[in-house]
């Protein structure tokens, strides 16, 4: 069970890695080429509908050419 506040800050995770791959001027599937991860998985990231494991995070990251705590730099949820 994913908590009101948990689903808030997957939400803004996938806002972010949505922003920063639409900076790279990558597709999603582009993305999951890039990062080794099913192109329905990046879906849920983004939307929030799922909590992505450390090691995706760090295939993401790796994919889009930034550091992991890149991934993490978007509006706190209070």
């Amino acid at each position: 069970m994913i908590y009101t506040k948990d689903k808030e800050y997957l939400i803004e995770f996938g806002k972010n890695l949505k922003r920063l791959r639409e900076q790279k001027g990558f597709s999603q599937e582009e993305l999951a080429n890039l990062a080794e991860v099913s192109l329905p998985q990046i879906t849920r990231i983004e939307r929030g509908v799922v909590n992505p494991t450390i090691c995706t995070i760090k295939s993401l990251a790796e994919g889009l050419g930034v550091e992991v705590s890149s991934m993490f730099v978007f509006e706190k949820i209070k």
